[in-house]
């Protein structure tokens, strides 16, 4: 009886702000470095392991890039387990929440289990104010072997992170469960600004639901197309390359930098399609006046770079902004970034466009 009394109590003190499922059971859990099993979402194995970029091999690349590579957005560990229960301790830079977006997704982690072929949410991670937390994404499950995917925080550095699971479970690495490498160039909207969760951010979504390893190269607000960015982008051996970097380039830099960025690509991977994305259109210019004409200028631009590069570049293509917000004006959390009904309706088009490409190339 005094032991289940000190367990509510404990539940008590915590409700509202952890797990309290955690407190019970955190002396039984068994916990494994997550370096241990596989990383996916990374081009190169090099540099610090939840880096995106080992940016020291690219030391003209601009600071900001730099730092928002250190962002472990779209990295996700690979692994099984017998476990009815896993947590996860994990530690960031702990920056403080964007002001668009939750805690989850800006730096605590989700976990995907394949259910019947399919990948199926599990759980979330909920960070605290602190460095470094930990919490039980999901318990109570049926006995037996399950296939995971624990995706990463969108919009911190990962410094460390380990998995739990019961003392008398087994854990392992599984390989890689996507196939070929796409890599995502791209503004925030790349990077999971407004996704409520890290696996909702639209290249996890795309993996998950088409099979192909999408790479998410997201760098909020610094998606502006520069040369040693080019010359990054060129160094990665990929079976396709996607350029949804509109939204950070302003309408010189997009008719100044498009050109290079594709001839940039290409000179590495000659017959490697090449798809370019234009910007959403921003909710935020439905009564801005200033706001929409930016983003029209953006996107006429960048049509007419790309139309004048097909000319003379091969295997290069372009999906246009129509429609990819729906037409209510409710697929956005600011104006600018998808919500989750945002980027489920890019997917809409996004991804039947770009499968219909990648057939054409045998992918």
């Amino acid at each position: 009886m005094i032991g289940r009394i000190k367990y509510l109590w404990v539940c008590f003190v915590c409700m509202g702000m952890v797990d309290c499922s955690f407190a019970e059971a955190a002396d039984t859990l068994r916990y494994t470095d997550a370096q241990q099993l596989t990383l996916i979402g990374k081009p190169f194995p090099d540099g610090p392991f939840y880096h995106r970029l080992d940016t020291t091999a690219f030391p003209a690349m601009p600071l900001t890039v730099k730092r928002l590579l250190t962002h472990s957005a779209g990295l996700a560990i690979s692994f099984s387990t017998n476990s009815t229960k896993i947590a996860a301790k994990w530690c960031t830079s702990a920056r403080k929440p964007g002001n668009n977006m939750t805690a989850i997704a800006f730096e605590g982690l989700d976990l995907y289990i394949k259910r019947d072929g399919r990948w199926q949410y599990a759980g979330v991670a909920r960070p605290a104010t602190n460095e470094c937390n930990e919490y039980t994404l999901v318990q109570d499950m049926e006995p037996g072997d399950k296939e995971c995917l624990l995706y990463l925080p969108l919009y911190d550095e990962t410094t460390s992170l380990e998995i739990g699971i019961e003392a008398d479970a087994d854990i392992s690495a599984r390989p890689n469960p996507f196939e070929k490498n796409i890599v995502i160039y791209g503004s925030s909207i790349v990077h999971g600004a407004s996704a409520s969760r890290p696996g909702l951010a639209y290249p996890a979504r795309l993996s998950r639901e088409t099979g192909y390893h999408f790479l998410n190269f997201g760098v909020s607000g610094n998606a502006k197309m520069e040369l040693e960015v080019a010359k990054a982008l060129a160094q990665m051996d990929m079976d396709a390359f996607i350029l949804d970097c509109v939204p950070n380039s302003s309408p010189a830099q997009v008719t100044a930098r498009t050109a290079d960025l594709v001839k940039t690509i290409r000179a590495s991977h000659p017959g490697v399609p090449i798809i370019a994305i234009q910007s959403v259109v921003r909710e935020g210019g439905n009564f801005n006046r200033s706001i929409a004409e930016r983003v029209a200028a953006q996107n006429a631009n960048f049509k007419y770079e790309i139309d004048q590069l097909q000319k003379e570049v091969d295997d290069l293509y372009l999906i246009t902004a129509d429609g990819l917000l729906g037409d209510d004006h409710e697929a956005t959390t600011d104006g600018t970034h998808p919500n989750d009904l945002g980027f489920d309706r890019m997917l809409q088009k996004i991804r039947p466009a770009v499968l219909k490409i990648l057939k054409q190339y045998g992918i």
